[in-house]
């Protein structure tokens, strides 16, 4: 055999060898732990979420899912990082949908585009809740707002952007109440606010409002939802509390670079869809308020351009800005 014969037989075996190899590492996804980046405080909805799919996943992948807190900037910061990391499958993002529905338009300077990021999952939702400390001496909507045509009522919000601060926004717009928003660093924070009577009232997200609702530390005026909540069906919604338009629904997605191969996210989709199957798993969402949804490609994609329109409409009609 002639030296360049052997040399050319060498070169194939390589290539072979290689391309063999990139296929096995590709069918090998995950070969190592995951980081799962939350751009929100511990406590809330969304880390239940990031915890329960992480724990199952762990099962079902036999890798570790990290979940990584990296709050700030009503969720940009953390946004920020899983769109700019390598689309490898290796950092993904468990949110809510506001940096991606409300942020772009609330932020001159966004550190991130939507579209670097695709979803793999839109979990669940669920709505928020508007409740008033038992010092302001309302039980209902038409009390509050009698109450605040006499003064200013404050309110905890779980910052900037925040599904509270967008839904107050709506409500102010809809009734001219006056409201002074406080601002607090995510839900547990300032669910806490309300509970210990730091302020009046608020508009938080429903699961973590939940127990203080069924102590009577709190009183539930109203959920944003369409329909009532299964765990509290004496609270009217905001339509049927006379409050149309104040609707608010929150979208818990798990996400990942853009660039992120096909064969990778379909791994994920499938053993989402398998976790949010199991039993356990929907009895602890449906004890946390959290209707599951499990939608996946176009489908989430249209719903989070629908709220994007929606929420850019009310921050430019309202003048909200980021304070």
């Amino acid at each position: 055999m002639s030296g360049r014969r052997m040399i050319f037989r060498l070169l194939a075996a390589i290539l072979i060898a290689l391309c063999a190899g990139g296929a096995e590492s590709q069918q090998a996804y995950p070969n190592k732990p995951i980081k799962l980046i939350s751009p929100f405080p511990p406590g809330g909805p969304s880390d239940l979420i990031a915890r329960l799919l992480g724990e199952k996943l762990h099962a079902a992948l036999r890798q570790p899912l990290v979940v990584d807190h990296r709050q700030g900037a009503a969720g940009n910061v953390g946004v920020e990082i899983v769109a700019k990391s390598p689309p490898d499958g290796y950092t993904l993002l468990m949110t809510i949908d506001t940096p991606l529905t409300v942020n772009p338009s609330l932020y001159p300077n966004m550190p991130f585009k939507p579209d670097e990021l695709r979803p793999v999952t839109l979990v669940a939702s669920s709505s928020l809740m508007f409740v008033a400390h038992p010092k302001l001496g309302v039980a209902s909507v038409a009390e509050f707002l009698a109450k605040a045509k006499e003064r200013e009522i404050t309110f905890s919000s779980a910052g900037n952007g925040s599904p509270g601060h967008v839904a107050t926004a709506m409500l102010t717009e809809k009734t001219g109440a006056g409201i002074s928003n406080i601002f607090y660093k995510g839900n547990t924070p300032a669910t806490l606010a309300i509970v210990s009577g730091e302020v009046e009232a608020a508009i938080i997200a429903t699961p973590g409002l939940l127990p203080h609702v069924k102590s009577g530390r709190i009183k539930a005026l109203a959920v944003t939802s369409a329909k009532r909540s299964p765990l509290a069906p004496e609270v009217p919604t905001t339509a049927e509390a006379g409050l149309e338009g104040v609707a608010f629904e929150v979208l818990y997605l798990l996400m990942a670079p853009s660039g992120t191969p096909p064969a990778i996210i379909a791994t994920l989709q499938k053993e989402i869809a398998a976790a949010l199957a199991l039993p356990d798993v929907q009895e602890k969402l449906r004890n946390a308020d959290l209707s599951i949804i499990g939608e996946t490609g176009a489908a989430v994609d249209a719903r989070l351009a629908q709220a994007r329109e929606r929420y850019a409409t009310t921050i430019k009609r309202t003048g909200m800005k980021i304070e």
